[in-house]
């Protein structure tokens, strides 16, 4: 079914960073999986082509684009090539930019933004602690007033960008007895004494991301990197994350397709018994299914993008965007792997890298258990 979504101008833009990414990154991904990071000459390469600034104003350097169909474009395509560069370039200019740039100072956008749309200052942001998942009002890192500035202690996981990360908006406690209310968001560069990190985490899949544990002791601030209003961190995430959970939307279902695609291919061209693996009626009827799944579920992200670059979209939109394309993903990547037989199983194979990759989409950006609490309190519940 044919997509309406997009214009000439998204497509051109879609084949710019198709050819960059099929030149530039594709060759050499075996290496960032085996570096467990992205190099930062591919964010410098990124930054130059434009890719990282698409929510940054041109005064800071970014093309502000005024258009989320555009980061579903870079998204999409940068998912095919690997989830884990959709979700790397996610973090650092779908989700983590736009608080700056809707939040931050001038001073604070003067000094960072030019850095982030070039890929010299590479974001990250702090919201999950050890012990507290996706339950963001547990915060247990803490910054207390100390004269004019305040002290910062505590610790985050699972942080993608982690390892490589020059700015980390990061998400404290100030107000302990305000709970939730009690929250702010501050920015901590790297360089900031007493900010530390971890070995970079071994994770089942997602391998070209690196992905850290990150410790404050003691790391003092001024006012100067409160990001958005004091107390208000909570609030603040909470108007950023429909955005995050599309992103994820977008990107889940970008890679189940190519790997699809993929796979029908090898459908095809394996023969057993005399014919094309695909021929047999099980795995034709399958495959039908498959495709038809993804479309539906391509039908409706595309519905919530259109939504959302017309500032449309609802959380709980988002929500339901988020589970059901990871729910998708998941189900057709193990069908993919299934038709693969045993090679789907080697790591050197494609569909065996994405099938691990996607595992961690149920989880991340609010576990789609919690989506379905946020759908389920909107019915009334």
């Amino acid at each position: 079914m044919d997509r309406t979504i997009y214009t000439e101008d998204h497509e051109a833009f879609r084949e710019t960073c198709a050819g960059f990414l099929s030149k530039k990154v594709a060759p050499h991904i075996e290496q960032y999986i085996e570096d467990k990071a992205l190099p930062r000459d591919f964010w410098l390469q990124a930054g130059e082509l434009g890719l990282l600034g698409l929510e940054i104003p041109e005064e800071f350097g970014g093309s502000e684009a005024g258009d989320y169909r555009f980061n579903a474009v870079l998204g999409e395509e940068l998912s095919k090539v690997s989830s884990a560069l959709g979700s790397c370039w996610g973090i650092h200019a779908d989700i983590t930019a736009p608080y700056i740039v809707a939040l931050g100072t001038q001073e604070q956008k003067e000094r960072w933004l030019p850095k982030v749309a070039s890929g010299e200052c590479l974001l990250a942001i702090g919201m999950t602690e050890p012990g507290g998942g996706s339950d963001l009002a547990a915060l247990k890192t803490t910054a207390v007033r100390d004269g004019d500035g305040w002290v910062i202690n505590g610790s985050k996981t699972f942080i993608t960008n982690g390892y490589s990360a020059d700015l980390v908006v990061t998400a404290v406690r100030t107000s302990p007895e305000k709970g939730a209310k009690g929250i702010t968001l501050f920015g901590i560069e790297a360089t900031d004494e007493g900010f530390s990190r971890g070995r970079k985490l071994d994770k089942v899949g997602q391998t070209e991301s690196d992905t850290a544990e990150l410790f404050f002791e003691n790391v003092r601030v001024g006012d100067d990197r409160i990001i958005g209003q004091l107390d208000m961190g909570f609030i603040h995430m909470m108007q950023k994350l429909p955005q995050e959970r599309l992103g994820c939307a977008v990107s889940n279902i970008a890679q189940a397709k190519q790997i699809l695609v993929e796979t029908i291919q090898y459908a095809k061209d394996r023969k057993a018994f005399g014919q094309s693996i695909g021929a047999f009626q099980w795995n034709k009827f399958l495959l039908a299914e498959l495709v038809t799944q993804i479309e539906v579920a391509e039908a409706y992200v595309d519905n919530a993008v259109a939504a959302h670059a017309e500032g449309k979209l609802t959380a709980v939109d988002a929500a339901k965007a988020k589970f059901y394309s990871s729910d998708v993903q998941n189900k057709v990547l193990d069908h993919c792997v299934q038709i693969h037989g045993g090679y789907g199983f080697m790591n050197e194979y494609r569909v065996a890298r994405a099938w691990r990759d996607a595992r961690v989409t149920r989880i991340w950006a609010g576990s789609n258990e919690i989506m379905k609490e946020l759908i389920g309190r909107e019915l009334g519940f």
